[in-house]
């Protein structure tokens, strides 16, 4: 059911739309070297296999994860020997071309700078992050959108009457909600809802007179669905977006919407122990002091989950989620640490103050270890007075509480601790 011609494709009409730089790219055999960055089943390597059928250049197709770069590199060298010889150009089509390392993306630069190859890579990873910035500043970036709902039941309505590649000659029908159910649980993806379609095809009674079956409703999509096909790659890029999702949503103070992306990501098939960890670090680096029951809370879901597994130990973290959300936010215990970080790196050996160095021994007392040191019990104000930071660093701020919640009174606490601080010190 791949498309052969721009006509074909379904979707990315801001690319191959009527007005689309990449239908006006191909339509005037003028590609530039390209890498399409997309979801799965965005349109991707058809959209390769279009610019092959109508443009003149030779078409080669490569997949980095079947292909050495030595493979290549003979093709390129192919390549350079055909543009000379009969001034063809070379379309080389690498699919996934992230799983080449950055040493071996760099060997495609100087064929790409030629003109010997147009070069155009498929990738459903950020390619900001997976390619090299040499060999990205000699290729066009295309964005690919996941498939619209619309543009997915198109799909699965022509698969539906096409009876030669198709799935016609079954004479299975489903109804409208059926085929936006599929639409929808393919999450934009073309070659899941196809899969899908297949899969709903061949269970709606193999055997029957399908004139005389009823149409396949909404349900029956859902029941499959449930038992064949997961709603996300978890290691793919979705899996970030949605954990992304569940964060933000967390630090908005949002209950219904963390409630969504967790319950998604658990019916995905998610690790639950991975969300349980994420929830535990966002009660120190989003929530901290501002709510000191954050962290006993997630880290009781993640045992209550160890304990009981899924499913009863989901709604432990279902109760994590929605006490995190609604909690009290600060990021200053985060703030404060990645403060007093820096300041290590930029001054990794200051001394310690011989004040509150440790003096076990007589030597060490005569050279002046625990010298002017205040035992801080023994005090009618429960404080010695010392400065506690090396010399250097002496006044430094590093957790600063919010207004919020609980910090409030730990605010409150800190100033009283330093005016106490500064007149001990003065009278001292």
């Amino acid at each position: 059911m791949r498309p052969h011609s721009l006509d074909e494709v379904i979707g990315q009409e801001k690319l191959v739309g009527e007005h689309g730089f990449l239908r006006r790219a191909i339509l005037e055999d003028r590609i530039p070297s390209l890498i399409l960055w997309g979801p799965p089943g965005s349109g991707k390597t058809t959209l390769a296999a279009v610019m092959a059928r109508q443009t003149s250049s030779r078409f080669v197709p490569f997949s980095a994860v079947t292909s050495g770069i030595k493979e290549v590199k003979s093709v390129m060298a192919d390549a350079e020997r055909l543009r000379r010889a009969q001034n063809q150009r070379t379309l080389l089509f690498i699919d996934e071309i992230h799983r080449f390392n950055r040493a071996q993306q760099d060997a495609f630069l100087p064929y790409v700078e030629r003109g010997d190859i147009i070069l155009v890579g498929a990738t459903t990873e950020n390619p900001s992050f997976e390619l090299n910035g040499a060999l990205l500043s000699r290729c066009r970036v295309v964005v690919l959108e996941p498939l619209t709902i619309e543009a997915l039941v198109t799909i699965l309505e022509r698969a539906l009457g096409d009876g030669e590649l198709g799935l016609a000659q079954h004479g299975i029908a489903l109804e409208r909600e059926a085929l936006e159910m599929i639409a929808q649980l393919a999450s934009g993806d073309a070659r899941k809802a196809l899969n899908l379609l297949e899969l709903v095809v061949e269970d709606a009674a193999p055997g029957s007179d399908p004139r005389l079956l009823p149409a396949v409703t909404a349900d029956t999509v859902r029941d499959i669905a449930q038992k064949k096909i997961l709603l996300y790659d978890k290691s793919g890029e979705e899996h970030f977006n949605l954990i992304s999702a569940l964060h933000k949503s967390l630090r908005e103070s949002d209950p219904d919407a963390a409630l969504y992306w967790l319950a998604r990501m658990l019916a995905s098939g998610e690790d639950p122990l991975f969300l349980a960890r994420r929830m535990v670090r966002f009660a120190s680096e989003d929530v901290g002091l501002a709510d000191p029951q954050a962290l006993p809370q997630t880290l009781a879901a993640w045992d209550a989950y160890h304990r009981l597994g899924s499913p009863e130990g989901e709604l432990a973290l279902a109760q994590a989620a929605i006490y995190l959300a609604l909690a009290p936010k600060s990021n200053a215990l985060y703030e404060g640490y990645s403060k007093a970080r820096r300041t290590i790196q930029e001054r990794p050996a200051d001394p310690v103050p011989m004040s509150i160095r440790n003096a076990p021994t007589r030597l060490m007392k005569e050279t002046g270890y625990g010298k002017g040191h205040v035992y801080a019990h023994a005090t009618e104000e429960g404080m010695g007075g010392m400065d506690c930071l090396p010399e250097s660093l002496a006044g430094s701020r590093f957790y600063q509480p919010r207004s919020s919640g609980f910090e409030i009174e730990l605010g409150a606490r800190l100033e009283r601790f330093r005016e106490l601080r500064a007149r001990l010190q003065t009278k001292r």
